[in-house]
């Protein structure tokens, strides 16, 4: 089974080592890592494998860009179906009456839709329609999506987002954040979604100019991306 996805995967390997990244197969040979300590414009990281959160079923792609961004520049965008979802999980956890608080475990992606105001000023109605935009507070939602990464993201919901296809994007902890549902790890797919990756980091980058030193909201905190325990290992 390694043999063969290392057959199944080299276009992947030869994309990535085009890069100037290493790509590692996991030890059992069921996920990879790609790493490219030299991108830009944040180093990058990408991994294929088992997902680390309950809402993206099977494997997922993750990704990783660091960015070295102001930790108070807290912005999502998710899929909406996914959103809706994920607000009724949050909703049931408050309401249970065993539990006063969303357990400190509960992902970012859970919290923020609770903690922060929502983007519903887009001025594209299929952006306003495909995606749910959360962030520390809307002017900077705002910013964040006021250019290309907009239209980057009105794009991919015509091909690569099907509608209702789990997908998370976020900037927090001073890097940028991608995780979607994908079975099968596809070149042309993770080339978007590097694409898509880049263009909301370029994005970002531009807003963080307009953050002061004092930021803009209180952090919260939590594992957001698990790094793998080895070298080569997707949790």
């Amino acid at each position: 089974m390694t043999r063969a996805n290392a057959a199944r995967w080299r276009p992947i390997e030869d994309w990535a080592e085009a890069r100037g990244a290493e790509f590692t197969q996991t030890r059992d040979g069921q996920g990879f890592l790609i790493e490219q300590p030299t991108a830009a414009p944040g180093s990058l990281r990408i991994e294929w494998g088992v997902s680390q959160r309950s809402y993206l079923p099977g494997s997922e792609l993750r990704m990783r860009c660091e960015m070295k961004l102001h930790h108070d520049l807290q912005l999502m965008v998710l899929c909406r179906t996914l959103m809706e979802n994920l607000e009724r999980a949050v909703f049931e956890a408050y309401t249970d009456t065993l539990k006063t608080r969303v357990d400190t475990d509960t992902p970012e992606e859970m919290r923020w839709l609770v903690m922060f105001p929502k983007f519903n000023n887009a001025s594209s109605q299929l952006l306003r329609q495909r995606y749910g935009l959360v962030g520390v507070t809307k002017d900077l939602t705002g910013a964040w999506l006021d250019g290309e990464l907009s239209e980057a993201l009105v794009q991919a919901s015509q091909d690569l987002l099907p509608e209702g296809h789990p997908f998370v994007l976020m900037s927090m902890r001073g890097n940028l954040y991608l995780r979607t549902e994908m079975s099968e790890p596809d070149l042309p797919k993770v080339q978007a979604f590097v694409r898509l990756l880049e263009c909301a980091a370029r994005e970002a980058l531009r807003v963080n100019a307009r953050l002061s030193d004092s930021g803009a909201w209180p952090t919260t905190t939590s594992i957001a991306f698990t790094p793998s325990t080895r070298p080569g290992d997707v949790a």
